[in-house]
């Protein structure tokens, strides 16, 4: 329940320029001071307020009082106004002159301030110049107040209205009354629903045209979050029905007026009329231009001798049998060259075969995967340096002198191409429609482009299906290794990891040394045998920390989804403890020591990498979706938190920025993706039929490197194993990429 204080700001302890975190003392009557916190876009110590809020108690620091809502009040008497004129909240008026002010003009100085500032000339010391200044500013101070309470009084947070304010300035009050769906593109952290409750508050009606215009871009907006390119028109129109409670008839409209304002494109497709947002069909449409330039470009290649394979084999100790042969040869001959297979089917011996090939001294060759975890593996695999592709196409989120509003952006573009002769790309499941285009913008025609993975992996998390869609265009040539090797034969994981993509059924009797099935019907014990495989048995048997045991699960909802997991989890593998510090975050706590990731890419995070002595050896921009690393240190005074990465990044969050990241003890399948654990526990009792398919239990799976460990139900497994159903994926590179092969001609801006 809230309550009122009424005081003055005596001084502030602590205050966050960039998000206007404050933490004040308030002076209220008989001299009682009040810590509080709370957002303020502009707030100076002497301002007389009536705050709004509840006390809470501080880990730390105690009771302070938690300001939601507050507003400025005019000083009470000539002393309070002395007290706010002298605290420094306008340039220019220290605390003598302060006083010579109110000395002056008496009782009257609010009413010369606001309405004849001029006046203020007739102070000793303040020129005519001078005068103008201290209007400007309390012009702008009045401007600030007045709009913080307009939207206070539509129940706008204080942290949220600081953002409005900093965005439009007086142009707010326009952008509400007309539109404030407009909040929704402009300001990070506001979605369609923030904005729609914004309207309901100030009175848009509900068939409004701004409101159903966001409505219909925040539904392919979200779907895009789902891996959707593009969204059938009935099934759009479905779902902004059931969003924004508004009849079907007044879509059709809409749709129209956004497609000639090219905000989404209209499409006909093979499964009906599409409904793309317009950056991502033209994304789609130059990826499938540039592919077939690289492939129509790129001088052809000789083929490779029986001699040279030999040589090949001799330099790297290996045998090839004929795919690998014949994948090396085709690499050597084309522009655009996949290799794709499931584990143990040796890429890697023939991705090293085809660097062999190419090393000749004067060609270039550049390595690069998705993730750090994945690039680091293609390193020690074979023995050159890989990259994430965000480094490689040198990704910069910091803005120049003189650049301030310059986005993130990528250094190596279509103006500043990479300079390589040959690019390899593993885990190429991984890589969505937007990384997928930014990488060939830098590849200049000429360059041989080698795409290697698993295309039976679960696709990006980002829109798109990239590798499936290129392969299943037909156009360019396409390897794909299916013998397993004689030493993969040893390992059960990959020889299960086969079976389950085949739709055989796996033994689950335990005769196996890495691949286990404990039988366990109901939710508790089941989470009992986790906590124990994690903190007692695992570790020994895989010789690895608890840290790096990884389990994955299907779901984020549920007893057995990420979010339960990860507090019964932490609970009792990282407990609190008196040398531990804390930090809330909404209905979350994080500790030092937890396991974390980071749920959405943020190319601004600065990083560094550090090596002896603590000293930074590398520095870096870019921390994305899926990066996982250790919570290594909370600290209350300067409102951060320290994350050391898997890959050896190091990078500082503020409080602000944990909702980025979450609880890493047990994540979802699909978060997996292009990594390798120790060992993988597999919770599986029960879920909905579309998720708990073949594809996400295969990809699980494949992401232990010495053990899979499953606990549950054997006939959840097995249902599994025989659901082939897929949640279908709109996209349509693969259509695309045969109408540039056969020389359409589509515009493309």
């Amino acid at each position: 329940m809230s309550e009122f204080l009424t005081g003055y700001i005596d001084h502030i302890i602590y205050r966050n320029e960039e998000n206007g975190y404050t933490v004040l003392v308030l002076k209220r009557e008989g001299d009682e001071e009040t810590t509080c916190v709370g957002s303020f876009p502009d707030i100076a110590p002497g301002t007389a307020i009536k705050a709004e809020g509840e006390f809470t108690r501080h880990a730390s620091y105690g009771l302070q009082f938690q300001i939601k809502a507050y507003e400025e009040q005019a000083p009470a008497d000539s002393l309070a106004m002395e007290r706010y004129l002298g605290s420094g909240a306008i340039k220019g008026i220290g605390a003598k002159m302060a006083a010579r002010i109110v000395r002056h003009f008496g009782e009257d100085t609010l009413r010369i301030l606001e309405e004849e500032p001029e006046r203020l000339s007739e102070i000793k010391g303040i020129t005519p110049r001078k005068a103008l200044d201290i209007s400007s500013q309390l012009a702008e101070k009045a401007g600030m107040r007045k709009a913080m309470m307009f939207l206070q009084k539509y129940g706008i947070s204080l942290n949220l209205g600081a953002k409005i304010y900093q965005k439009y300035g007086q142009e707010l009050y326009k952008v509400l009354q007309e539109n404030p769906y407009r909040l929704a593109e402009d300001i990070d952290g506001v979605g369609f629903r923030i904005a729609d409750e914004i309207a309901g508050r100030i009175g848009i009606r509900a068939d409004s045209e701004y409101r159903i215009r966001s409505g219909i871009l925040y539904i392919l907006q979200q779907t895009a979050q789902e891996g959707h390119v593009c969204l059938p028109k009935e099934e759009l129109i479905e779902k902004a029905q059931n969003l924004l409670a508004v009849d079907a008839v007044y879509m059709e409209k809409h749709l129209t007026d956004l497609a000639l304002e090219r905000k989404i494109v209209v499409r006909e497709e093979e499964d009906g009329i599409m409904i793309y947002p317009a950056v991502y069909y033209y994304t789609e449409l130059n990826t499938a231009r540039m592919l077939v330039d690289l492939r129509d470009k790129c001088p052809r290649g000789k083929g490779v001798s029986a001699e040279r394979i030999e040589e090949i084999e001799k330099n790297t100790g290996t045998v090839l049998d004929e795919m690998q042969r014949k994948a090396v040869s085709e690499a050597a001959e084309n522009g655009v060259f996949v290799l794709t297979g499931g584990p143990g089917t040796g890429k890697t011996t023939t991705i090293n075969a085809i660097i062999r090939y190419f090393d000749d001294g004067d060609t270039l060759i550049s390595l690069a995967a998705p993730t750090g975890r994945a690039a680091k593996r293609m390193t020690e695999a074979t023995g050159y340096e890989a990259m994430t592709i965000h480094r490689l196409l040198e990704l910069t989120g910091l803005p120049e002198e003189g650049q301030e509003n310059r986005q993130a952006h990528f250094e190596r573009n279509a103006q500043n191409p990479l300079e390589a002769d040959v690019i390899i790309i593993d885990e190429m499941s991984m890589v969505d429609i937007f990384l997928m285009h930014s990488l060939l913008l830098a590849v200049v025609p000429g360059t041989r482009l080698i795409l290697v993975g698993d295309e039976n992996q679960l696709p990006s998390v980002g829109p798109g299906n990239v590798l499936r869609d290129i392969i299943r265009s037909g156009c360019f040539p396409v390897i794909t290794l299916a013998k397993i090797h004689r030493q993969a034969m040893d390992s059960d994981i990959i020889v299960n990891a086969h079976r389950i993509n085949r739709g055989e059924q796996v033994p689950t009797d335990n005769k196996s040394w890495d691949f286990f099935f404990l039988k366990r019907y109901d939710t508790d014990t089941i989470l009992r045998v986790m906590v124990a495989l994690i903190s007692e048995k695992l570790p020994r048997y895989v010789d690895a920390p608890p840290s790096e045991i990884q389990v994955l699960t299907p779901m984020r909802k549920g007893t057995l989804g990420v979010e339960n997991l990860n507090l019964i989890l932490q609970r009792y593998l990282n407990p609190p403890s008196p040398g531990k510090r804390e930090k809330e975050q909404g209905d979350r706590v994080f500790r030092e020591g937890d396991k974390v990731m980071q749920i959405r890419n943020n190319y601004q995070m600065e990083w560094e990498i550090k090596g002896r002595y603590n000293i930074p050896i590398a520095k870096g921009v870019g921390v994305f979706n899926g990066d996982t690393g250790i919570l290594k240190e909370i600290n209350e005074y300067s409102e951060s938190v320290t994350v050391h990465f898997e890959d050896g990044r190091t990078a500082e969050y503020t409080f602000k920025q944990l909702e980025e990241l979450e609880l890493a003890y047990a994540i979802t399948i699909h978060k997996s993706q292009g990594s390798e654990y120790p060992a993988v526990i597999l919770p599986l009792l029960t879920g909905p039929r579309m998720l708990m398919n073949r594809n996400l239990l295969y990809t699980a799976v494949t992401r232990a490197k010495k053990c899979v460990t499953v606990v549950g139900s054997e006939e959840t497994f097995a249902s599994m194993i025989r659901n082939e159903q897929q949640m279908k994926r709109y996209s349509y590179l693969d259509k695309r990429i045969p109408e540039f092969a056969k020389g359409s001609e589509d515009d493309i801006y």
